[in-house]
């Protein structure tokens, strides 16, 4: 009896693991959510109109949960909410290494090339980009019409862009990006890929847009995000906990971090579905 006993009990175990691996992937595949956001700005110039700002993160094109037919659908989704610039905050590619990093860079540019946006489409890369093929990426991205600001600022109405290229892999540069900012002038938005550079920031940048933690990932009740550190790089913490998700103040910094419309190299969500972030920034009140 107690070893008919232990065989339910394992049986009923590996259902309710497949039951769970079953929803993650179903989750990965998800339409992403679109959250919203409207930030009041200090020096807002008075006779500027609102922008709206399309922060999306982490496609990890050629994973199983993103091919181009997902991404396309995606693309759709974002030029339906009539973005007036749309932020691409790394991690464009699935992988580790070089290996077939080219040919996953070349399938960005089709499907990215429809989105539309009047002040246009601008990037940062990932680690995963700096891991792979950055220069391949570059290139298919700039094939699509999309800019890439490696440590560099771009104006664009009454806002800079503030582009810092990504810090988890070593890759910012802060001090050049703001030398480019302050050549510009406008109001500073920071889009980068991890969000712990903003420990690295001067306190003058009242906002920052980036990706990296996939909100978790797997997030599981009462314990929280099943891995905080990567197999990859020896258990290296991925991000500060209190930057996992969403909308965080830090010392009047607004920052936000989307989870990510791709889910990396297991295509497995559960309580950190996919989404993407419409941010609105208009004039503060005096």
């Amino acid at each position: 009896m107690r070893r008919r006993g232990a065989v339910w009990a394992a049986l009923v175990l590996l259902g309710l693991c497949a039951l769970l691996l079953g929803i993650g992937y179903r989750e990965a595949l998800r339409d992403p959510v679109l959250r919203r956001l409207d930030v009041a700005v200090q020096g807002w110039p008075a006779d500027a109109p609102p922008l709206r700002l399309a922060l999306l993160s982490d496609i990890h094109f050629g994973a199983m949960s993103m091919d181009d037919a997902r991404l396309r659908q995606i693309v759709a989704q974002v030029n339906a909410a009539h973005p007036d610039i749309v932020l691409l905050a790394g991690d464009m590619v699935i992988g580790h290494d070089a290996e077939g990093a080219d040919a996953r860079a070349a399938g960005l540019t089709a499907p990215l090339a429809g989105l539309h946006a009047p002040l246009g489409v601008f990037a940062v890369l990932g680690n995963h980009d700096h891991w792979t093929a950055p220069a391949a990426i570059r290139a298919a991205l700039a094939r699509a019409g999309v800019t890439v600001l490696t440590n560099d600022a771009a104006r664009r109405g009454p806002i800079a862009l503030l582009g810092v290229d990504d810090s988890y892999s070593g890759h910012d540069d802060v001090a050049a990006t703001l030398a480019a900012w302050r050549r510009l002038g406008g109001v500073p938005v920071v889009v980068t890929h991890a969000p712990d550079l903003t420990t690295k920031l001067p306190p003058a940048l009242p906002i920052l847009l980036a990706g990296h933690t996939h909100c978790g990932q797997v997030v599981l009740p009462g314990w929280g995000p099943l891995l905080l550190h990567s197999v990859h790089e020896h258990w290296r913490l991925l991000y500060s906990p209190r930057l996992r998700c969403g909308v965080v103040a830090d010392r009047g910094r607004t920052i936000v971090v989307t989870a990510g419309v791709g889910s990396g190299t297991m295509p497995l969500r559960l309580g950190a579905p996919p989404d993407w972030w419409l941010v609105t920034l208009r004039r503060g009140r005096r």
